[in-house]
């Protein structure tokens, strides 16, 4: 039987995922040339909270990570995370599953 994981502990692919996206988001504001403190300012976050996102650190509440998306202009690219058309595992389960034949119904 597998140990329990300590609380806050999340799965390494996780962890570099966020740091990931935190370093992207840090980039994008970088070639926007936002300094921090007006993107922090437009977010309605404090700089704390931004330099936390731009490490990529989970405890960030997800809705300031979409608001700095926002602030970027990168809102789209949240709205598409998720996308079923994005999903290849979802599809291709989904297509295991059709009918083999499809009857008319009865009258």
């Amino acid at each position: 039987m597998r140990e329990p994981k300590p609380p806050g502990t999340l799965p390494i692919p996780v962890t570099r995922a966020l740091r990931k996206l935190g370093h992207d988001l840090r980039d994008a504001r970088r070639r926007r040339r936002i300094p921090a403190e007006i993107a922090a300012a437009r977010a309605s976050i404090s700089r704390t909270t931004l330099v936390k996102i731009e490490k990529g650190e989970p405890g960030v509440a997800i809705g300031n990570y979409a608001v700095v998306l926002f602030v970027l202009g990168m809102t789209d690219r949240l709205a598409d995370l998720a996308d079923p058309r994005n999903d290849a595992v979802g599809l291709q389960l989904e297509e295991e599953h059709l009918p083999q034949r499809i009857r008319r119904p009865r009258k």
